[in-house]
């Protein structure tokens, strides 16, 4: 019997209340295919341990969630040049040599939410994105293809987000500033891209940097408002999405590498967003 590989999951930490378990069961429904996916919390010393063991065994692909996506990045064999550009790796799988590969799906996903699931124009918009640890990362690596206006990232430390602006500002024109020092700018598009909202806290910035017509996006979703997304309703935003589009497309990526087909993502969403109604 040749050796067959039929199981998937995510691993982080928090990682129960994951939807990736549901959404990849939901894709595989559309090919009349049934796929063993879980969500398995694993601790920062067994990272490394885990992955050889589920690829070891009959892991076909993992996905990686914070805060592991920079140790992915770090135990992938080969990346794609967006995760190569991201150094952070979201999506692991074995290639045709069982080589472990790495992808990062967080920015396609996140690009075809904004712009065609809410019909929302990047190009030449002015971008402030909150935060810059592995979520923005590889929000970054399919953003600056867009051609934005201009792509700010403002941090509770300075530094990390001069260290991307370092990294990513020869793609496009970037500024790193603090919570505290973005001034009276105005934004087209503000992507919260912190896990602040997981204790239910906003970015300490003002709304005027809210301009018209603005987008805010959270890459976090719940089963309500997020924080940052109740903060941008109030302060007239004039689309406050929250990240579960985000999740849905990063996983049809995934879904695609690992078994080469393109699901359909649309009813995914609504079931997903039904069930949070």
């Amino acid at each position: 019997m040749p050796h067959t590989r039929s199981h998937y999951a995510v691993i982080g930490k928090p990682v129960k209340h994951s939807k990736s378990p549901q959404i990849h069961s939901l894709f595989a429904q559309q090919f009349g295919q049934e796929i063993s996916y879980e969500a398995i919390e694993v601790e920062e010393e067994n990272v490394e341990t885990f992955v050889e063991t589920f690829f070891a065994g009959e892991g076909a692909g993992l996905n990686i969630t914070v805060p592991y996506k920079e140790k992915a990045f770090a135990l992938a064999l080969e990346c794609s040049p967006r995760a190569a550009m991201a150094k952070a790796v979201n999506t692991l799988f074995l290639d045709d040599k069982n080589k472990l590969c790495g992808d990062n799906t967080d920015g396609p996903g996140l690009v075809t939410d904004i712009k065609v699931n809410h019909s929302f124009d990047i190009k030449d918009k002015r971008i402030l994105i909150l935060g810059a640890g592995g979520a923005v990362r590889g929000a970054l690596a399919a953003l600056v293809e867009e051609r934005a206006a201009t792509v700010s990232i403002a941090n509770r430390t300075l530094s990390r987000a001069k260290q991307l602006c370092q990294e990513f500002g020869q793609f496009t024109k970037m500024s790193a500033h603090t919570y505290e020092d973005i001034g009276k700018q105005q934004f087209d598009l503000i992507i919260n891209g912190t896990s602040m909202g997981l204790t239910g806290e906003v970015p300490p910035v003002s709304a005027e940097l809210i301009a018209t017509d603005c987008c805010c996006y959270d890459m976090m979703y719940g089963d309500s408002d997020t924080a940052f997304v109740s903060w941008s309703k109030q302060n007239g935003a004039t689309l406050s999405l929250d990240g579960l589009g985000m999740l849905v497309e990063q996983a049809a990526v995934a879904f695609t590498i690992w078994h080469g087909t393109n699901p359909d993502t649309a009813p995914v969403i609504s079931q997903l967003r039904n069930l949070k109604a």
